[in-house]
């Protein structure tokens, strides 16, 4: 995945925002709240980090490509970091990053949701 593209599938999910911080992360949120960064490694390649369930965390955090995701994962959080396409292809990543999304939207409060334009569940 090209970071055009991650942008682009990011920028689909409803209600979302774009911020390039953390020493040039693309990073997505909805409702203020992080479901998706992408970075690089120092040859240039795309790593996309993003929020999962316990279960994908426990099958993919030893997956090849895959990774527990740096900092967020040593305190205690199920994110994962794709490191490569190796275990997981472009497809299955925007599915995970469609499901990092509806875990963090599930988050906020039913105000926040209204007020976003999100279905309150």
């Amino acid at each position: 995945m090209k970071l055009e593209d991650y942008n682009g599938f990011c920028a689909s999910l409803p209600a979302t925002t774009h911020v390039v911080q953390w020493g040039g992360a693309h990073v997505w949120k909805v409702g203020g709240k992080v479901f998706a960064i992408g970075g690089w490694n120092e040859g240039g390649q795309l790593f996309v980090t993003f929020k999962c369930s316990e279960m994908a965390y426990d099958v993919l955090k030893d997956q090849p490509g895959c990774r527990p995701a740096p900092y967020l994962a040593s305190r205690g959080m199920k994110w994962i970091q794709r490191q490569t396409s190796q275990s997981m292809d472009d497809a299955a990543l925007e599915d995970y990053l469609r499901e990092s999304h509806r875990l963090v939207v599930l988050k906020l409060t039913k105000q926040a949701r209204k007020e976003l334009g999100l279905a309150v569940t």
